[in-house]
């Protein structure tokens, strides 16, 4: 017999309690994906609390049962049967919360946070800690509770933990007002979870098989269909031939839910995925008549038919429009769909046109394609898209609907990236580390097409190849450096230049190519039916001038395919958005690693040496594992901290950094840019 009821984290946690995970439990596994979606769901709630302090969210079910050394009193021991890996990363994120704030506030926090969701302090070792994780993962989570130097670890718990490190230190880039304590509150009252407890005698183990050994579920699809024909009591055989089934031959049970969701945000952006069949089924309880029970379903299966088109644009007749939604399906951002449903469907309705619709698909492909040159691909783009209905929905009345998506756009922190901020980020940011692999590819694709090329080339069989190679051979370092000044270094420059849009191109002999000489690539790309590579082959040389160089050609394109935002102030905010884009990097930078200012320079286009500026003169977290690129302690390092005059080197070792007898830290525990870029938040997929 088992007893289920609805809690929060709060309740879970306080009081003289502890948490086992079995052995017969995987070790702890969740990655950057599950903690990024968890991450937005809380900033959605902390937003929502704001002005619904009892809004909610269902992360849900945990299963318990008492733990067999119970006794008659002392802490209440439970062992964990499911829902260890949702557990483990809420109390992860706890300890985040609570160094965050012990910094950056008080050091109350960290006893209040302690006492109340972590441990049992007055409590014997073995019952101190809440939370005892499998053997396994039992050290790297016990030194995020302790706080001891070795917290953050290259093991999964560790990468929990400095993901959540990263995510807190850039709140403030958010348009919401969301700060520190709404994220804590939303954590530990917001989250809602669904705990179900065994009773003694229960056989656990076979608890924990049947629930991970079960069928298949009803989809929320499913629940509502079946809720939409149970109001039908009458209709239910005619409108199921007529109009339901239709539906259900053009999309399947994902592209349902899909619709059912896509249906509720029109009307209320933070609706969520989540809660679907329960918001429609409150929505679709105030009807009282069977006439409106049907009026919804064949108002559903007319906005099915909208979004097959999106999920298919070959069903487009206008062939511009058709071209706008090839494109936004090719780059995968199913953030647009809300936005390209509401705009088909104001077309459907005579508000709109073919000619106006497909300018605001060109709006919103511009705004991601700026987006993405300028490093911002994913800041905040699920709030800019929900929003967007809202706010366009209110401005259309008084303007043309690509007038207004075209204005919103362009309005507030949204990073619609200025003629001027595309033409700095080409020349400097790493186009190669941002966004998805498949987007970068689309970029430059649709950069060549834009040649009006006459020779077909098969675009599936294109990769993405770096001119100058990633690995410098001495013929390409003499090469390089020949242009250089008396302070800078070849490693720098290449590290500063390689994965910038200039240095990019398009080839189908990618591993053919690898660190070929530039002689020896000149003469293949001069046999490619691509423009851009036929412009690389005339140069004579290829070192940072004609790196640079190209940039700015395909700048001026760029600027002519992708209109950019209504005039407007430059953003001001770039540069702090840049290095916000490091110290995220940083606070995610692992124990026992290092990396250099080269590296992080690379990463926000910057150079080398202002990146050790502004370390030495701005606070940053982990700025003591930043080191020269000969892996020595910068000359010029300081603690900010007046109070601090320990040598780096012996903080850096007691981490489980390796220095050699001339004091030089293990090059295999450095982190480059590529890696830096994925700790950041940087999609980096295929790097």
């Amino acid at each position: 017999m088992v007893a289920a009821r609805e809690t929060t984290l709060q309740e879970l946690l306080e009081g003289s309690k502890q948490y086992q995970v079995p052995l017969y439990q995987r070790t702890y596994s969740w990655k950057e994906p599950q903690l990024r979606r968890l991450w937005e769901d809380i900033l959605t709630l902390a937003a929502d609390r704001i002005e619904d302090p009892k809004a909610t969210h269902f992360i849900g079910s945990v299963v318990l049962a008492p733990s067999p050394t119970n006794g008659p009193a002392g802490v209440q021991e439970f062992l964990v049967v499911d829902g260890q890996q949702r557990l483990t990363t809420l109390s992860v994120l706890l300890c985040a919360i609570r160094d965050h704030r012990a910094k950056h506030e008080s050091e109350e926090h960290r006893e209040r946070i302690n006492q109340q969701y972590l441990i049992n302090k007055w409590k014997p070792e073995r019952q101190r800690l809440k939370l005892v994780p499998t053997q396994a993962d039992r050290a790297a989570y016990q030194a995020c509770v302790d706080a001891t130097p070795q917290a953050g670890g290259s093991d999964p718990i560790g990468a929990a933990y400095r993901f959540f490190q990263s995510r807190l230190l850039t709140l403030d880039d958010l348009d919401e007002a969301v700060d520190i304590e709404r994220v804590e509150d939303a954590v530990i009252s917001g989250l809602a979870l669904v705990s179900v407890t065994a009773q003694n005698g229960d056989n656990v183990h076979r608890i924990f098989e049947s629930l991970n050994n079960t069928g298949l579920r009803l989809t929320q699809a499913d629940l509502l269909r079946n809720y939409l024909f149970m109001r039908l009591p009458t209709r239910s055989e005619i409108v199921y031939h007529t109009l339901w089934l239709p539906l259900q031959e053009q999309l399947d049970s994902k592209e349902l839910e899909l619709l059912f969701w896509l249906d509720l945000v029109q009307q209320d952006r933070r609706a969520k995925q989540a809660n679907t069949y329960a918001d429609q089924q409150a929505r679709l309880d105030r009807m009282r008549s069977e006439e409106e029970i049907e009026a919804e379903i064949a108002r559903f299966s007319k906005l099915g038919g909208l979004l097959k088109t999106i999920l298919d644009p070959s069903r487009e007749k206008d062939p511009q429009v058709r071209i706008r939604l090839e494109r936004l399906r090719a780059w995968e951002t199913a953030t647009a769909y809300p936005l390209l449903l509401h705009l088909l469907d104001r077309r459907d309705k005579g508000t709109a046109t073919s000619e106006q619709i497909a300018r605001a698909m060109l709006y919103v492909e511009s705004f991601l394609v700026r987006r993405l040159l300028i490093g911002r691909a994913t800041a905040g783009i699920n709030q800019v898209m929900l929003l967007a209905l809202t706010e366009i929905s209110k401005i259309g009345k008084e303007m043309a609907v690509d007038e207004a998506v075209h204005w919103f756009l362009s309005t507030g922190r949204k990073f619609y990236a200025t003629d001027a901020e595309v033409h700095s980020a080409v020349r400097t940011i790493p186009f190669y580390l941002n966004g998805r692999a498949h987007q970068r590819t689309l970029v430059l694709r649709w950069l060549e097409e834009s040649y009006s090329s006459k020779e077909p080339v098969d675009p599936n069989r294109l990769t993405i190849e770096h001119v100058m190679p990633q690995t410098l051979t001495p013929e390409w370092r003499r090469m390089l450096g020949e242009t250089l000044g008396p302070e800078e270094d070849v490693e720098e420059i290449h590290e500063a230049l390689l994965h910038t849009l200039g240095n990019l191109t398009l080839t189908g002999y990618n591993a053919e190519l690898s660190n070929s000489s530039f002689t020896v690539k000149r003469n293949r790309l001069a046999q490619s039916g691509l423009v851009m590579n036929q412009e690389i082959a005339r140069q004579e040389r290829w070192g940072r001038a004609e790196i640079l160089a190209r940039a700015d050609a395909l700048t001026e394109r760029i600027l002519t395919l992708w209109p950019g935002p209504i005039a407007k102030e430059s953003l001001a905010s770039t540069d702090d958005a840049l290095w916000g884009v490091m110290n995220r990097a940083l606070a995610a930078l692992p124990t026992g690693s290092w990396t250099t200012y080269g590296d992080l320079g690379a990463l926000i286009g910057r150079h080398p040496v202002s990146v050790e500026k502004r370390l030495s003169t701005t606070p940053a977290p982990n700025a003591h594992r930043v080191l020269k690129a000969t892996g020595v302690v910068s000359p010029g390092f300081t603690w900010l901290d007046e109070e601090r005059s320990d040598d780096p080197r012996d903080v850096l070792r007691a981490e489980g950094v390796e220095f050699d007898a001339r004091g030089r830290a293990n090059p295999k525990q450095r982190v480059r840019t590529a890696e830096l870029a994925r700790l950041a938040g940087i999609d980096t997929e295929d790097v």
